[in-house]
């Protein structure tokens, strides 16, 4: 009978062993007082969303081809709204003017605010076989929500980017997040 939970030990960890080898690390979050997930949803539930695609993901591959491989990673890994990610700007610009800012391979000093205000961009030498994003949303000139992801893959079409995807866009734009007002309380 000892030897029973040792067995189920060896395989729960067989089994999670892919899970995590899967998983993308996603580095702390910042939430603007100003984030409210219901304005997010509004903006984007059946339109599109703007990605602004920053950097160079895979050093050695065409920028266009990476684009357009993230592209499909993004949709099927969508948060939500029925939003539908382009890469185009939106001609007239809209107001408010909400977008998705990925910044590969940033700057360790890189602050989100500048990047939406100014676009200030800054890089550093990324490392092969790393996907590295710096992922910042942004409502005109304010940085709503940020957080970081890395994962390892090979190339733009692997299928890690888009398990980083779905849980990169869980942090960014969370439906959980509650607003407080002036006393403490929860606004909704």
């Amino acid at each position: 009978m000892r030897l029973f939970p040792k067995i189920a030990a060896v395989l729960s960890g067989s089994v999670a062993l892919p899970a995590i080898a899967m998983a993308a690390t996603i580095g702390g979050n910042y939430y603007s007082p100003q984030y409210d997930y219901r304005d997010f949803f509004a903006a984007t539930d059946g339109k599109q969303f703007q990605v602004v695609l920053a950097g160079n993901a895979f050093p050695g591959v065409d920028p266009e081809t990476v684009a357009r491989s993230l592209l499909p990673a993004m949709q099927a890994a969508k948060p939500r709204p029925a939003l539908t990610f382009t890469y185009a700007k939106p001609s007239p610009p809209p107001h408010p003017y909400y977008r998705l800012v990925l910044v590969f391979d940033p700057a360790n000093d890189l602050n989100a605010y500048p990047v939406c205000a100014e676009g200030d961009l800054r890089f550093r030498q990324g490392k092969p076989g790393i996907f590295y994003v710096y992922a910042i949303y942004c409502r005109n000139d304010q940085a709503l929500s940020y957080t970081t992801a890395w994962t390892a893959a090979t190339g733009p079409t692997d299928p890690r980017i888009e398990q980083l995807f779905r849980e990169l866009f869980m942090v960014v734009f969370p439906d959980q997040y509650k607003r407080y007002g002036p006393l403490g309380r929860p606004t909704r």
